[in-house]
């Protein structure tokens, strides 16, 4: 466990080092291993506690919209996959209601083998690091709090391991509090 987390940490010391000041921390409740059509049964289950922490947008980036990074960690309850890690999400929305899609890299801490006992069927999520995109829709409760109702799910889209890509989907509520 401990060296997928030295590699994120790694991934989110630049982030760390940005000049600007960070827009907002972010934590939730999820539902973990939601059956959806982009995952496949993993035998997990339990609540995940979500925390994270979203700085500034890129001004430099402004030709992709400006995403904010952020660094995210997610510890599961029941003791089945955590994980923690770095992205880019944008915000959508100029109004009280917003969307914000993002995409991120994260390290996890699940066995690297594990099949289904009845069918022999692999539920290991096939690599140690995985994709992580997310996607909420949010409104502003006040000038700094927020709600998000948010999707997140993490596999590795068969990039790092063809024989098979389970995925886990978490779906929950998230509160946002702005800093700046």
């Amino acid at each position: 466990m401990l060296r997928p987390l030295s590699f994120t940490f790694a991934l989110a010391l630049p982030l760390i080092a940005m000049p600007a000041q960070a827009q907002e921390i972010f934590g939730g409740v999820y539902l973990h291993a939601v059956d959806t059509p982009l995952s496949l049964d993993t035998g997990e289950h339990g609540t995940d506690i979500e925390a994270g922490y979203r700085f500034a947008p890129i001004e430099g980036l402004a030709v992709i919209g400006k995403p904010a990074p952020y660094v995210i960690a997610s510890v599961n309850t029941a003791g089945d996959t955590s994980f923690a890690g770095v992205g880019l999400s944008w915000k959508i929305g100029k109004g009280k209601v917003y969307v914000r899609p993002g995409i991120g890299l994260v390290v996890h801490n699940a066995a690297s083998y594990r099949a289904d006992p009845a069918t022999g069927y692999r539920t290991d999520l096939g690599s140690r690091v995985l994709f992580e995109p997310e996607l909420a829709i949010g409104t502003r409760l006040t000038p700094r709090l927020g709600i998000e109702a948010s999707w997140v799910h993490i596999s590795h889209a068969r990039l790092f391991n063809r024989e098979q890509n389970p995925g886990i989907d978490m779906i929950g509520l998230r509160l946002t509090y702005a800093i700046n």
